[in-house]
This record gives C-alpha cells, structure tokens and sequence, in this order.
C-alpha cells in the first residue's frame, strides 16, 4: 500500500457494502451481517488481555513533519498522531468489515436505513477532563467535510443532515439507503474539541499539540526530527473491550531518519525497536549484524489475509504524453517483473494483476453472470478485449531477453503515432521526442525503476529518475506535479465510497485527493456509483470484478508484485499475543518483557561494537 499519508493509515476509512445490522444495545456494526463478538464480550480475540504495560516502544520515520494536524491538506502529519484522537467506534482487525463502539455506547440504524444514531458514552473525556457531546460530533464532522482532507467530502458526500437527538445522540440523515457502508464509515470518524478548535484556524499548520482523547498524548517534540507519545494514565477507555490488551507500552517515541537505508542501519545499532520491511534485498541481507547473530534482533514473516491492492508506476493522465491508451500499454513492456524477482527480489514477489489481488474480488478469466450483465451496458464504450481476455502484464523468462516484448511496445507506439528518428523516439506530427519524469521518495527503488529506465531508452524513450525528499515528494503528489511515480492503492474486503477518492472524475481535480492519477471517465465514475450501491455480497464482489477490470485494461499504472505477509524485525524485547489479527499487523497489542529488555540492553553495547 509508493506511501500512503501517516493519518491514512492512522484513520483509513476503509468500508463495505453488504447488509449492514446495527440496533439498540448491540457492540458494533457489520457490513456482513453478524457480528463475531457478542454484545458481552470482554476482549478481541487478537489481544493478550493481561499484557504487562510499561517500557518505550521505539519507531523510525522517514523525511520530516511540520504539523500535528493531520485532518486538512496542508503540511506532513507527525508520525503516530492518530493515538492522540478517538473514533465514535474501533474496527475488529479479525473480521472483514466489523466496528465496536469507543466513543459511542450505541449504533441504532433506523429501519429504512435513511439514517443511524451514535449515542455518545456518558463517560467519554477529552484529555483536559471536558465530555465529548454530540455538540463536538456535529461540529466535527461539518468541519471535515467542509475544511478536511478531500477524502471526507468523498465519503460524507451522501450525508444531507446532522443533528443532535437527546442528550447524548447524533443522528446523521442519508441522501438514500442505497449507500450500505455509510452508517459505518460515520463510524471511523474521530471527534474533535468544539470548544478547543473555536478560536483557532482548522485549516492551517501548527506545531501545538492539539487537545485529543485518545490513549496517547505528546509529551515533546523536536520539529521535524522526533515527536513521543506518554500513554494517557487515566485514559477514560483504558478498560473498554475494544481496548482491552493494546496500547501497552508507556512511552511511544518516533525518531526521523533521512532515508530509508539510513534507518536500517540505525535499528541494528539498536536506535529503534521495530521496523516492518519492505525491501526484499533488504529482508535478505541487510540484517546481517552481530545484534542479529546474537539473537538480540528478530526475523518474522506475519501472514495476512488482506487484499494486496496496487502498487505500479503510475500515469499522470493531467499530462498530454499518457492520454493514449495504446502509449501506457507500450510501455508496459519495458518492466521485466520476471528478471526483478529473481536478480532484485530474491524470488520474494508474485507479480500482481488486479487492483484486488490476493481476494475473491480479483477479476480473473472473462466476464460471466451478473459481472458480464454490468459491463454489457457500456459496450462501445469500454475495450472489446474486456469481454474477450483475461488481463494480464507482459511475461518474461526472466533471462533479460525482451526483444520480442519491445517489438510489440514500438508497434502500439507507432500506431498511436511515434516513430524513430535517429536514435530518439518522436511525435510524428509535432516531432516532440518521447521524455518524462520518474519521481521518487526512496533512494532504494532507484535499483528497481533503473533497469526500467534502461529498457525505456532501447525504445528511443528518455526517463529521468529524479528522487526528493519527502516533503518535496509529498507536496508534488498532493497537486499532481509529476509524470510518473510509483503509486499504492490500498484495499479492503469490501470495497465502496473510497472507489470515488481513488478513481471518481470529481476527484481527479481536488488537489491532495488520493485519484493521483488523475483518471476521468464516465463508465468508471458510473461504476463506482453502482458499487457503492450493490444490495448483496454476491452483487458487491460482481461489481468489484467489473470495476476492476475496466480499470486494468485502462492502463493506468505497470502493475508491481505483492507479498501476502507483514515482514518484521525487532529488537528480543518485544513480545505479542498468540494470535496474530488477519487483516492488520497489531502493533498496539504488542508489549515489552521488561526482564527480556535488560538482558537486551546488557548485551546490546558488546554486540553493536563488534
């Protein structure tokens, strides 16, 4: 899931789109039906309840922050700010598509399903004491739509009413019951002081530490190179079920590193506790140490069962040089995912293909049954080969060797109307050579995009590989000033109103919305709006399937590769629960073994100077 914004993964808002059930006196919402907890329940399933707290859990970042409001467009978010907010409800990260209440005690869809009511708990508290009210719901969920991110204008888009009911109820009012998921993704809104943000601008940057109500709070900060986290000792949902084995270090400290290979050498120095992977050379080598050999450091790979969504080079469209279709399909040709794997990768990738790979959601053969009726409607209008062929990026042996693949990339493009002058690929009709930007934020892609690179200007085409530092990266993405980059879309099960943010027209002019590519087409927003309306699970994967696969013989990205499982090291301090959630890692339900961090600690200082 390119790089995805911290608040992103902080708050993602994913959803679905089945029959969802909520009533009175009910733990949460299921957009599948049942719920896996009863309304009693004590704890996830996932968690250790009895996990010791204490200690400092120590993470990197890369690049910089220069704000700690992470709901509006402007500035990068401090890594982890999320922990200092609460959401009306948590989702369950071992079922697809489950919430359980936080802030609110009750979830009442009405009958007709043309509105929900969040009643908020009587005890829930900001950190400075004052109750959160359905005055603060209200004020936070205008606030975002109108001055967040434009996300929130995406998925609140069908929400005409809010309003406070009783003392301790909001209930949000809906355009029509069609949009299944909105009851729940109302849900994973955090709700944020009325009274704290009333004499401050929302919209702008700033390095004060916002009030929140979450289980963190910021105990200090040095702007833009480090930001800590103290766990909130009288959190007022210490104890709720759905937070019941998390959140159990005390101490939570990020520290900034310029780039990514400078960060790995940092944890084996033993600078920070834990780091996910997602460099396969790096997973293979880059660990070695004396830490490592000592068994100070260690190694796992975590399966998962989410979906992989996608990751390629990505197409600006907003450019004149990629309105072709048969161009983007061209230079598809020219990355060698077969000769990567096996020089680069370490044989650690399968290749991905659908915008929803590793899921039944995945548009694989031809269309048939209620998928092919979708897409019958919008024959003429969509590529013939939609209903004839399965999609499937170029194929290699893995020898190097694409001379036949590049035969068939100069034959699209000179069709589309580039031929060779001199060594140089050029417009036949303004005799514009064929150059563009590739623009990176990690150094270490550079040994993937290269090769590619290389194999461009044996097709006469000239691609700059120009790689900045993060917040130069992060601002040119959020207005779209790039050529190509590599890109991520991340999925859930059960996918809905994020299609619009993604891939929807009105999208694709709303500077710092997540339609990078800047796709515009009729039959995918038409789609989109049909899937965010599919009355059943067996409607929604049909639909899913059709979106998908007009969006792959769209061309807009070079597929990547994907890896069913989270790659961890860290340090032999850390410990967690038995069970492992299957759709997310579960940092927050790890702990440290305090006995473990001084043997750790006693040993670290001989091993690190070897």
């Amino acid at each position: 899931m390119g790089k995805l914004p911290a608040i992103f993964v902080c708050l993602m808002l994913l959803a679905g789109l089945a029959t969802a059930g909520a009533a009175a006196n009910t733990p949460g919402m299921s957009l599948f039906g049942d719920l896996k907890y009863p309304s009693d329940f004590q704890h996830f399933d996932y968690v250790n309840p009895n996990a010791p707290k204490g200690g400092t859990m120590r993470y990197s970042a890369i690049g910089t922050f220069d704000t700690l409001n992470p709901f509006v467009i402007k500035g990068v978010p401090a890594a982890g700010i999320g922990a200092i907010f609460d959401t009306l409800t948590v989702r369950a990260e071992d079922e697809p598509e489950s919430s359980y209440g936080l802030v609110a005690e009750n979830i009442e869809l009405a009958p007709d399903k043309l509105s929900v009511l969040y009643t908020i708990r009587k005890e829930a508290r900001f950190h400075d004491g004052t109750p959160m009210t359905p005055e603060d719901v209200v004020w936070t969920f205008e606030t975002l739509r109108a001055q967040g991110q434009p996300m929130y204008r995406s998925y609140y888009g069908d929400v005409t009413k809010v309003e406070k009911e009783g003392e301790r109820g909001v209930r949000f009012t809906f355009k029509s019951a069609d949009n299944r998921e909105l009851p729940q993704i109302i849900g994973e809104m955090p709700v944020l002081s009325k009274a704290y943000w009333s004499g401050r601008d929302f919209t702008k940057t700033t390095l004060d530490a916002p009030l929140g109500s979450g289980p963190y709070k910021i105990e200090s900060l040095d702007a833009g190179r480090s930001i800590t986290y103290k766990r909130v000792p009288d959190y007022w949902a210490a104890d709720l079920p759905v937070n019941k084995g998390r959140f159990n270090a005390d101490v939570i400290h990020y520290d900034y590193y310029r780039d990514a290979t400078i960060a790995l050498e940092a944890f084996k120095a033993g600078q920070y506790d834990v780091r996910l992977e997602n460099s396969s050379k790096d997973w293979a080598t880059g660990y070695d140490s004396p830490a490592l050999r000592a068994g100070l450091i260690k190694k796992e790979q975590i399966p998962n069962q989410l979906p992989s969504g996608m990751q390629g080079f990505g197409y600006n469209l907003r450019r004149p040089l990629f309105e072709d279709p048969r161009v983007r399909e061209a230079l598809a040709y020219a990355f060698d995912f077969e000769w990567s794997n096996r020089e680069l990768f370490y044989g650690a990738y399968r290749r991905t293909r659908s915008y929803f790979d590793n899921s039944e959601l995945a548009a694989t053969g031809v269309p048939q049954g209620e998928e092919l009726q979708i897409l019958e409607k919008f024959r003429g209008q969509i590529p013939d080969k939609v209903f004839t062929t399965e999609y499937d990026p170029p194929k290699y042996d893995g020898s190097g060797n694409i001379r036949d693949g590049l035969r068939a990339a100069l034959k699209l493009l000179k069709e589309a109307g580039w031929t060779f002058k001199g060594e140089k690929l050029v417009n036949d009709e303004t005799g514009q050579p064929f150059e563009f930007e590739i623009l990176l934020d990690n150094p270490q892609f550079e040994r993937i995009v290269l090769p590619f690179a290389k194999n461009l200007e044996r097709m006469g085409i000239t691609a700059r590989v120009r790689t900045v530092d993060t917040a130069q990266y992060e601002k040119r993405m959020e207005t779209f000033d790039y050529d190509m980059a590599v890109v991520a879309f991340g999925q859930s099960l059960s996918p809905g109103n994020e299609q619009r943010d993604y891939w929807g027209s009105q999208a694709a002019d709303e500077e710092g919305s997540r339609n990078l590519l800047g796709i515009k087409s009729k039959v995918i927003d038409e789609l989109i709006e049909e899937l965010v309306r599919a009355p059943s699970r067996p409607s929604l994967v049909a639909h899913t399937r059709a979106l998908d696969r007009v969006l792959q013989y769209g061309y807009y990205v070079i597929p990547h590769y994907h890896l069913s499982a989270f790659r961890v090291a860290y340090w032999d301090k850390l410990r967690r629960p038995a069970t492992s959630p299957k759709y997310a890692l579960g940092l927050d339900t790890w702990w440290i073994d305090q006995s473990a961090e001084q043997a750790v600690e006693a040993k670290k200082g001989q091993v690190t100077k070897q």
